[in-house]
């Protein structure tokens, strides 16, 4: 199974895809669609879309994985954050995939087995399960595949505190190997 994280943000938006099954995890690519705070929103979410559209079309992941939305004392930015977050998942839809959405605290628990641990603790965990070697990456692209990883790990599990929505019906996709995507998108692999 395949599946691609994403950490929503309008300035950064992390995506990780790891490859899961018996044989163990495997990243298939990871990284950040980084835009300009000055451009307008509608372009940085447009931005957003294509990016993670070209992530899908390469990795041909079977679901979404999505960070739930943070809701602080800022309502712009809860706002804002919505758009972000409305955007991926229409890209799912679009794409016939279905999304799951995890707590930041749930995406801590699947990986350090601890709900409170620090963005440290689950960069250092994640590199150590996913073999990432100890090249630096940005904390979004390893939000994202803690997102990824949370959803692999629980693939079979009871799912009770995430949400799932379904692929739209009659979508078919054909797979695409590791080897094709690698060969055209390169700048996608950590």
């Amino acid at each position: 199974m395949i599946i691609l994280g994403v950490d929503p943000g309008s300035r950064i938006t992390g995506y990780g895809v790891i490859s899961g099954g018996d044989a163990g995890f495997s990243v298939l690519a990871c990284g950040v669609v980084r835009m300009k705070g000055s451009m307008p929103l509608p372009e940085r979410i447009g931005m957003i879309w294509s990016g993670l559209e070209e992530v899908v079309a390469a990795t041909r992941p079977d679901g979404i994985a999505i960070e739930t939305a943070f809701v602080g004392r800022n309502v712009r930015s809860a706002l804002i954050l919505g758009q972000v977050r409305g955007a991926v998942i229409a890209l799912a839809a679009r794409n016939g995939l279905p999304v799951r959405e995890y707590a930041p605290r749930e995406v801590k628990m699947a990986v350090t087995g601890y709900g409170s641990a620090g963005k440290e603790q689950v960069a250092s965990m994640l590199t150590r399960m996913l073999s990432l070697g100890g090249k630096p990456m940005p904390s979004d692209a390893t939000d994202a595949l803690g997102i990824a990883f949370c959803e692999l790990s629980r693939s079979g599990t009871d799912r009770a505190g995430s949400q799932v929505s379904s692929p739209l019906p009659g979508r078919k996709r054909k797979k695409q190997g590791w080897s094709d995507f690698i060969g055209d998108h390169p700048e996608l692999v950590a």
